[in-house]
């Protein structure tokens, strides 16, 4: 990998810009985790992450308990994979900063439904593999090799990957 210092982090939020939604992964009482998908309100604002929900959801109790997340974003040759810790908030300024028109199907009181909260999950570390553009078209070179010779390809030889501390 010959990125500069900056750039695995710069290149980090750049990729979370092209999700609309992720799974955010909590800590079940039981212990067991439980994986959820949510839109994204906001993406790398403050270096932060977004995301509303009902005062009243389970995964509302699970992080007031084991604040310890995981948000997971993936398409075909995209994944990211923040570890972080979450807070609920329902601060009435960050929720009309964060408002979003088609919330108001599970919020139909708008802004000031009294089951709206936002999730802010503050990351501490992530990975991601890009493997689009010229890597992308080198790893499927590299699978297609793999499969015509019986051979398995490098794990992550052709994907742009890296772990960011944040």
């Amino acid at each position: 990998m010959n990125q500069a210092a900056g750039e695995p982090k710069v290149r980090l939020w750049e990729l979370v810009q092209k999700f609309r939604t992720a799974m955010l992964i909590t800590r079940a009482p039981d212990g067991s985790l439980r994986g959820r998908p949510l839109s994204l309100a906001s993406k790398h604002d403050g270096g932060k992450l977004y995301f509303s929900t009902s005062i009243d959801s389970p995964k509302v109790e699970e992080m007031a308990a084991s604040p310890e997340v995981v948000v997971t974003l993936q398409d075909s040759a995209l994944y990211v994979s923040i570890s972080g810790t979450a807070q609920i908030s329902r601060d009435p300024a960050l929720i009309e900063r964060l408002w979003s028109e088609p919330w108001r199907v599970w919020f139909p009181e708008g802004k000031s439904d009294p089951s709206l909260s936002i999730v802010t999950v503050t990351p501490r570390e992530a990975e991601y593999w890009d493997q689009t553009g010229a890597k992308g078209i080198k790893y499927f070179l590299e699978l297609i090799k793999a499969y015509a010779t019986g051979t398995t390809p490098e794990s992550g030889a052709s994907s742009n990957n890296s772990k960011v501390k944040l």
